[in-house]
């Protein structure tokens, strides 16, 4: 088991990067990042789930095209569409994939591979670009690359005790 100590520093240390290296990301570590979201906790053990993988710069760039604000996803190594299998989990497939991309966060993390959320998109559009079946669920697309330029400073939280509540 890892320290819970150097767990808490990588999650107090974790930032969303939209700034990446034009350099590949190895097979053994894009294989690293797919591992840690496969074995994300779901609900009754149903892996409502697929993983795209992009490599090819042409569609990098029309996804990049088709976000409100994920220009970068064109500069990445590669990026991961998660998608919800609605039929498999009719009711959990959101969480169950959000699970999944918070484990693929973290993993790119520790390697040092920077990734960002991307919620605004022309779904539809990504959808149609990926070949997404209309009833499965685009969660997100997740660009990775290596790290450039200054990894940005934490943003403020709100203090612990504003945010608990103890019965």
């Amino acid at each position: 088991m890892i320290e819970p100590e150097k767990f808490l520093k990588i999650l107090k240390e974790r930032r969303s990067i939209r700034a990446f290296q034009d350099k590949p990301i190895p097979e053994k570590e894009i294989e690293m990042i797919l591992e840690a979201g496969r074995w994300a906790p779901s609900a009754s053990n149903r892996q409502p789930w697929k993983f795209i993988v992009i490599k090819n710069k042409d569609i990098l760039k029309k996804i990049a095209r088709a976000t409100g604000y994920g220009w970068f996803i064109a500069e990445a190594s590669f990026a991961v569409a998660i998608v919800g299998k609605t039929r498999i989990s009719g009711k959990w497939y959101v969480i169950d994939t959000s699970l999944v991309s918070m484990n693929m966060m973290l993993m790119a993390w520790t390697l040092g591979i920077g990734t960002c959320w991307i919620g605004s998109m022309n779904k539809g559009k990504v959808k149609e670009i990926l070949g997404i079946n209309a009833n499965d669920y685009l969660l997100t697309v997740l660009p990775f690359g290596y790290i450039q330029g200054k990894i940005p400073d934490p943003t403020d939280r709100k203090p612990l005790n504003k945010i608990i509540k103890e019965m």
